[in-house]
């Protein structure tokens, strides 16, 4: 067992990524105003430049957890 199956075993009971997919369809425009909200406060709060880097680890974060969170692992998976 993983530290991430742990945790959610844990807390949730279900993997996160589940929790949060099941929360975004059913409260939609909450995420919406949530997002909108936060992207406001970054173009107030910081330098263009500074949130395209905070965009940018954000993505390089969203990846890699893609990468090595989920399911095992099988070479050459289709």
């Amino acid at each position: 067992m993983n530290i991430y199956e742990f945790l959610w075993l844990h807390t949730t009971g279900r993997p996160w990524t589940y929790v949060i997919r099941d929360l975004w369809h059913r409260f939609e425009f909450v995420w919406i105003v949530i997002l909108i909200a936060a992207g406001v406060t970054l173009g107030h709060n910081f330098d263009w430049i500074e949130v395209l880097k905070i965009m940018g680890i954000f993505t390089l974060g969203f990846i890699l957890g893609h990468c090595f969170w989920g399911k095992e692992y099988v070479p050459d998976q289709h």
